[in-house]
């Protein structure tokens, strides 16, 4: 059973339109902060600020064992060795390094090691119709910069896969198969053994955008068996600005890096310049370390807590959002009420005859914190025959309370806009 731990997130006390209590529910756009993290980064900047491997001073000591520290942390989270957790500035960063590393690649850098990741006309790249656009627009570049053909797993009408295309979309031709955790907009979990399993077969490279489930589910990248997955801190109660991407240690090392400066190289002349083993080849530049200190106080925050019981509380209260959507005339829940792999606690609406804006504007009214828009997932939109959608999202903080008072306000909608039903 998860406590209570609203008082542990000092922002979600303020009074929001006319003086009213802040119910916040677009924890799946970002989350809230609890003291330990706000706390984490203050003290970092307080005591230890320095540069992290530049140094032989005491500061740059204390920072760089702060930030390898923090490495360790967000590693142990997801079940990997740290020298597998490359610092990014966020998933899409993350996710961008993977794809620009096919991309040079292809055009022969890297040498031998990274003639895996070499595609050309002929290869083709399979994600889904349910991505995030930061794990798709990344792969339609790759295919038009290689000349290889980009194809896609369809979602039915309920926005779950169509599990049964995995065979004929995924083929000897796939070289890559890119692919969410859980959607952003509907909620639902991937089956990932399935996918993974039809990946391996014709060996193909894995990529698990997994910024909804690390966050909500937890993930062990041993028990996923993908080759690659991207998170960021801002979702999972840490800081913005910093995310990770973890990967086998084998791939991190041959694929070429796409981002050059400084502390991620071997040696360099005028003539050419050779890197450093993963994580390092990948972390050029003055590093994230305040905003790494903070991603690992979010990690141990959430330990804490205990994933198993995280669990259990956003399960109750997507349920009751879900369940309760379905009982109001003329809204439309955007995905099942359940799936055999689970849903996120998340509900995404369209209400007949009203714009997802204006629901926006009338919760918001109500002191209610949504996602409006298309949520950065047009294609799933689009074959939802919608284009946008009104989205609440929970955490570890949301109560049923708030969930009651989103239902309360969003049955009054239609009528408030003059809508029958």
């Amino acid at each position: 059973m998860l406590p209570n731990v609203r008082g542990d997130f000092p922002l979600l006390a303020r009074k929001v339109r006319n003086g009213k209590p802040l119910v916040y529910l677009d924890s799946g756009a970002t989350s809230q902060k609890p003291h330990a993290v706000l706390n984490a980064e203050a003290e970092f900047y307080q005591f230890h600020n320095g540069a992290v491997a530049r140094g032989a001073h005491l500061l740059a000591e204390e920072a760089t064992d702060a930030f390898e520290t923090a490495r360790s942390d967000v590693a142990a989270f997801i079940g990997a060795p740290p020298h597998e957790l490359v610092w990014t500035p966020g998933a899409t960063q993350s996710l961008n390094l993977i794809a620009n590393g096919f991309a040079a690649a292809s055009d022969g850098l890297g040498g031998v090691a990274a003639a895996r990741f070499r595609l050309s006309p002929g290869d083709e790249i399979v994600v889904t119709e349910a991505e995030h656009h930061a794990n798709l627009i990344p792969w339609q570049q790759l295919a038009a910069r290689t000349g290889a053909t980009l194809r896609w797993i369809g979602v039915n009408d309920d926005a779950t896969l169509r599990y049964e295309e995995l065979d004929t979309i995924v083929t000897d031709r796939t070289r890559l198969v890119a692919f969410t955790h859980a959607s952003n907009v509907s909620g639902v979990v991937t089956d990932v053994a399935a996918v993974v399993a039809r990946a391996r077969a014709v060996g193909a490279i894995t990529v698990l955008d997994a910024c909804q489930s690390v966050p909500h589910l937890g993930a062990s990248v041993n028990d996923l068996g993908v080759d690659f997955l991207a998170f960021s801190a801002h979702k999972m109660l840490g800081p913005t600005g910093v995310g990770a991407l973890w990967g086998r240690s084998e791939l991190l090392n041959a694929l070429p890096p796409s981002i050059y400066g400084g502390s991620a190289i071997k040696v360099v002349t005028m003539e050419q310049t050779t890197w450093l083993d993963a994580p390092q080849r990948f972390e050029p530049g003055t590093q994230p370390v305040a905003q790494g200190v903070g991603m690992a106080a979010a990690a141990r925050y959430l330990s804490d807590l205990g994933m198993d019981s995280v669990v259990d509380h956003e399960r109750r209260i997507g349920a009751i959002l879900r369940q309760g959507v379905t009982e109001i005339p003329g809204v439309r829940l955007l995905g099942p009420v359940d799936s055999p792999n689970g849903v996120l606690g998340i509900a995404a609406v369209a209400v007949d005859g009203v714009h997802a804006h204006d629901v926006g504007q009338v919760l918001d009214d109500a002191g209610i914190a949504v996602r409006v828009g298309h949520h950065c997932a047009q294609p799933l939109h689009r074959r939802l025959g919608l284009t946008g959608s009104t989205r609440a999202s929970g955490h570890v903080y949301t109560s049923e309370d708030d969930a009651h008072a989103f239902l309360d306000v969003l049955a009054t909608v239609p009528s408030f806009f003059g809508v029958n039903v």
